[in-house]
């Protein structure tokens, strides 16, 4: 059996190779390498993207959403032996539901998880399904080719 390991946000960045402002995951609380993570992200207030998305509604865009569970996925795939060190290319999404609106100050809580390997193309797809306080925003299949 894999054991499950948290990381701090200094691990996080030695794993992917995204930074800010493009760096959606601040910490992982689950993570069994090759199979399945949780980590979450604080939508921060200050985000400059709130100024113009929108103007007395600020929402945070969905893009965003999908771009965290794109992470999520990396961290799934960079922590087997195999994809360590590789460059992590977002091959596309499906089946992705919006389900409830994203605040400034909310915490993603975001879940991927294995759900079909290439090995010998290094692609995998994820589940994911992206919660904040407990409920259901979002939810996706994400596929990364690692390079």
């Amino acid at each position: 059996m894999t054991q499950e390991v948290q990381l701090n946000h200094d691990q996080v960045m030695a794993i992917i190779p995204h930074r800010d402002p493009m760096l959606l995951i601040d910490e992982v609380s689950e993570l069994v390498p090759g199979e399945r993570v949780v980590a979450s992200f604080y939508v921060d207030p200050a985000r400059e993207i709130f100024k113009g998305h929108f103007p007395g509604d600020p929402v945070l865009p969905g893009v965003y959403t999908v771009e965290a569970s794109a992470q999520a996925t990396d961290l799934v795939l960079m922590t087997k032996p195999d994809y360590a060190g590789k460059i992590p290319l977002f091959l596309g999404i499906n089946n992705v539901k919006f389900r409830k609106k994203i605040l400034p100050g909310d915490t993603l809580e975001i879940h991927a998880e294995i759900l079909t390997q290439r090995p010998e193309k290094a692609i995998a797809t994820c589940k994911c399904t992206v919660y904040t306080a407990g409920d259901l925003a979002a939810e996706s299949e994400v596929t990364i080719a690692m390079r």
